[in-house]
């Protein structure tokens, strides 16, 4: 099978992903500002996960860009990698309606810390595939990013289920904005 098909099919899946994520909206029960503000914690489970489906999109186009060749283990690692990501929207809906549980945030964070694996998987298979001798943990990012991007998330789901049951949603929106911010300044130190 050629990239250009397998990428096609998982931009595909995660589109629609992302759009399966607004119809979990719910309405204001009042249409007011005061109605639309006290549905602010549906809001931001919206936007946090549409942004890091987005981001994880925008890394694997650019990433794919690179790559020559796919294999059997590509396939399989992107169907798992799709497999987890469709209980996005799902799990973003239980923490929509239950922003402050636990068991809510700890599932969300499982659904995200699966995708994060798969997504490691995905690029050993390419660099397997395509002859790497530089192998990376995540497409061409360096290891240390990969591992603080774990590490953010590993610390969120921890002070989820000891302190602060929103911690693993805060530690998702700092991961989106330290990875969009290293890969501003890393576009803009090539140049």
């Amino acid at each position: 099978m050629n990239k250009e098909r397998t990428a096609a099919f998982t931009d595909a899946v995660l589109a629609i992903i992302m759009t399966i994520l607004v119809l979990d909206l719910k309405k204001p029960a009042t249409v007011s500002w005061a109605g639309l503000y006290a549905l602010h914690n549906n809001f931001f489970a919206y936007a946090l996960s549409f942004a890091w489906l987005g981001l994880m999109w925008y890394s694997q186009h650019n990433a794919w860009q690179q790559i020559h060749k796919i294999n059997n283990e590509t396939i399989v690692a992107s169907l798992v990698m799709l497999f987890f990501a469709s209980f996005s929207p799902y799990t973003t809906s239980i923490m929509e309606d239950h922003f402050f549980n636990v068991t809510a945030q700890v599932l969300y964070g499982v659904v995200v810390l699966l995708v994060s694996l798969s997504n490691i998987w995905i690029s050993h298979s390419l660099d397997v595939a395509n002859h790497v001798s530089k192998r990376h943990l995540m497409y061409q990012a360096p290891d240390w990013v990969t591992y603080l991007d774990l590490v953010i998330k590993l610390v969120g789901m921890f002070l989820t289920v000891t302190v602060y049951p929103p911690a693993m949603s805060y530690a998702v929106l700092i991961d989106i904005l330290l990875l969009c911010s290293m890969d501003y300044i890393g576009h803009h130190v090539k140049a």
